[in-house]
């Protein structure tokens, strides 16, 4: 027990060392979520006894350079040029006013959930959604005086509607993979959990929305300039690699900036390298955070959560409880709900089958409550990546993640109601 609790003590290092410094600082800017991150790092390595210290600095390596992080470098790197290249081209500008143009100002904030919601079931992807629409979600905030953390959280939270929902989701498959159901049948599940989240939330940003005020003056729609915004929405909803659409996006914003004149080639790579720069805190925690998540797992906090979840466990409901949970703080402790899937999808199995869980159920409340936690975490990827292009701390964006918290409470109802009963 004491071993399980030492394991999982960074974790709450993190959590305690930045509310704590915070709160005292009265602000939560005050704080580089860098420097929690470093404070709980050394920590991990130094409680990570039995070992030569260059062996615990190796396994903290290992988790900080792990293909799956290195490949969110790599998006994060290729987000940022195009974003800043963009910005600078015009891109984003011309885009947002587009958006004006097309949108009546009562439905700005239900519409940029709309369209990160099509967006993200179309490509399967949050973290694509949120590199393609939370540039142009700054851009309408500010010719609007919205809030720019609320309108980066309307993006945010309908770009786990897709994730959790798409058929070509990777947090699906894995679901339905480790559960042994159809994707077809788990979709009709998770259906009747989803769509009244998203259909309260729709409703509440209609109203929300009358409050917003139209801006005094909309530019003239410089039609050029969005053509890099929309091929990079639709090569991704044709379902091309993340990294690939945000390659041919930043080709195109410098093709066009240098036909248009917009900038030179030497202004295209200075916004280039100027992207990549604004990232750099954000590639930074995301090292940090899997090197630290790494020692958590070299000293068996994953297993022992397992373990103390599944020891107590005497009913249908009981069952589908601990799966959700058990999915739920291997998320936290991994930042990665694939991972989280991957991680508990074989004990989630054997849970489920000795208490008549049916899989597709199961399968729905992994993806499901994998999601919820995977959209209001400030150290994940998804949250990490909409604060960057937004220039904003992640924690700013928290509050008004609405969709993510009541997506969590319909989950949590439909285990408690037995909902939906066909399934349950």
């Amino acid at each position: 027990m004491k071993k399980g609790l030492l394991a999982l003590s960074p974790l709450v290092v993190f959590i305690l060392f930045y509310l704590v410094t915070s709160i005292i600082a009265g602000d939560f800017y005050k704080i580089p979520i860098t420097v929690a991150f470093m404070v709980s790092s050394m920590f991990a390595i130094i409680i990570n006894k039995g070992k030569p210290l260059m062996n615990r600095i190796n396994t903290y390596s290992r988790g900080a350079a792990t293909e799956q992080m290195m490949l969110m470098i790599w998006i994060f790197i290729l987000a940022g040029s195009f974003a800043c290249s963009a910005k600078t081209m015009g891109s984003i500008d011309a885009t947002v006013n587009l958006t004006l143009f097309l949108l009546p100002p009562q439905m700005l904030l239900a519409g940029m959930f709309l369209a990160a919601c099509f967006v993200s079931i179309a490509i399967g992807t949050s973290v694509g959604t949120i590199a393609a629409l939370v540039p142009i979600a700054v851009g309408v905030a500010q010719q609007t005086g919205t809030d720019i953390a609320m309108m980066t959280a309307i993006i945010v939270g309908g770009s786990f509607f897709g994730d959790n929902l798409s058929f070509i989701s990777d947090t699906t498959i894995m679901a339905t993979q480790t559960q042994g159901c159809r994707l077809s049948d788990k979709f009709r599940v998770n259906a009747f959990i989803v769509a009244p989240a998203a259909l309260l939330i729709l409703v509440a940003y209609i109203f929300m929305g009358q409050q917003v005020s139209a801006p005094q003056h909309v530019d003239e729609v410089q039609w050029v300039k969005v053509i890099p915004y929309l091929v990079v929405l639709i090569t991704a909803i044709l379902g091309m690699n993340v990294m690939a659409v945000l390659t041919i996006g930043l080709i195109l914003t410098g093709i066009i900036g240098l036909l248009t004149g917009s900038f030179d080639i030497y202004g295209w790579f200075g916004a280039m390298g100027e992207g990549i720069l604004s990232m750099s805190e954000l590639i930074i925690v995301t090292m940090m955070a899997g090197g630290m998540l790494e020692i958590i797992r070299d000293m068996g906090g994953i297993d022992f959560i397992i373990r103390l979840l599944t020891r107590r466990v005497s009913s249908k409901r009981g069952a589908e409880l601990s799966i959700a949970t058990l999915v739920s703080f291997v998320d936290v402790c991994t930042a990665n709900n694939t991972v989280a899937i991957l991680t508990v999808g074989s004990i989630s199995k054997q849970i489920g089958d000795r208490y008549g869980v049916d899989n597709k159920k199961c399968a729905s409340i992994l993806d499901t409550f994998s999601c919820t936690i995977q959209g209001v975490i400030p150290y994940g990827a998804q949250m990490l990546i909409a604060a960057g292009l937004a220039s904003i701390n992640p924690i700013a964006i928290l509050p008004y993640l609405y969709y993510p918290l009541v997506l969590g409470i319909v989950a949590l109802l439909s285990i408690f109601l037995r909902y939906p009963k066909r399934y349950s």
